[in-house]
């Protein structure tokens, strides 16, 4: 059975916006992300921002796909961030380091801010 995630997209000020809502695990990453990289395109200069508020767990596979995101956005001259963690999501983003790597904020405002 196929755990509950849910994904919208939205654009704002040119800044793709993906909120995500439930739980991203090994029965539904794969469905998730391909829909996001479809969702993108072909990441040339894009401004992408992972609002990840009602997000509640995500495992390693999942981390891997924001790692890669992150990869071909920055290969493509774009930009991204992950704003609005769960206290239990940022622990587990900081414990593998991504957050050293994809600039992460507090809230969805100031990554709109920082890549205005």
């Amino acid at each position: 059975m196929e755990t509950l995630i849910e994904v919208n997209k939205k654009e704002e000020n040119g800044v793709i916006i993906f909120n995500f809502a439930g739980e991203l695990d090994e029965t539904n990453a794969d469905k998730t992300f391909t829909s996001i990289y479809e969702e993108i395109g072909d990441f040339s200069e894009k401004k992408i921002l992972f609002n990840l508020a009602g997000l509640k767990y995500l495992n390693s596979k999942s981390i891997g796909y924001i790692a890669d995101v992150f990869s071909n956005i920055e290969d493509n001259e774009g930009q991204m961030h992950i704003s609005n963690c769960d206290e239990g999501v940022k622990d587990v983003l900081e414990l593998v380091g991504i957050t050293t790597i994809i600039p992460t904020v507090e809230t969805q405002e100031e990554a709109l801010k920082a890549m205005a």
